[in-house]
């Protein structure tokens, strides 16, 4: 996802007067502008800097949802379903497993969970849900 994107949808977001379309996506432009400034890339901020901080704020957004009083959850609920148009696609399970498989095979071979864990996150941290990772490789090394 590029930051241009996201500051014209919030510009469109403006001239329709959706405020919570909006308030959602600002939030998204000022979270990645935060961290490509604590990263040293301010002038260049790349599509995976926004992927990344854009799945951050899924998370809490979705962590939100889920604490927030009953009376409140269709405010959550309406900001985490527009960040989430703007999530980069997970891989499933299957794909992870795949990957794993084809990929890693040498490091499965050893059914070092810890080891495994760092070879596989430095190459799938943004593209699959860590959860899922973990669970997967929990599987693989039975």
């Amino acid at each position: 996802m590029e930051l241009q994107t996201l500051q014209k949808d919030m510009i469109a977001a403006m001239k329709a007067k959706d405020k919570v379309r909006k308030d959602a996506i600002s939030s998204l432009v000022s979270a990645v502008k935060k961290v490509a400034i604590d990263e040293g890339c301010r002038d260049d901020i790349k599509p995976e800097l926004v992927d990344r901080v854009i799945l951050k704020e899924l998370k809490s957004v979705k962590e939100q949802v889920d604490t927030c009083p009953a009376d409140r959850t269709d405010e959550y609920q309406a900001r985490y379903d527009i960040i989430n148009e703007y999530a980069p696609k997970l891989l499933s399970a299957e794909e992870v497993k795949i990957i794993l498989t084809e990929r890693f095979a040498d490091v499965l071979a050893t059914k070092n969970k810890g080891q495994i864990m760092k070879a596989v996150m430095a190459e799938l941290k943004g593209k699959a849900d860590g959860k899922v990772i973990n669970q997967v490789v929990a599987e693989l090394c039975k």
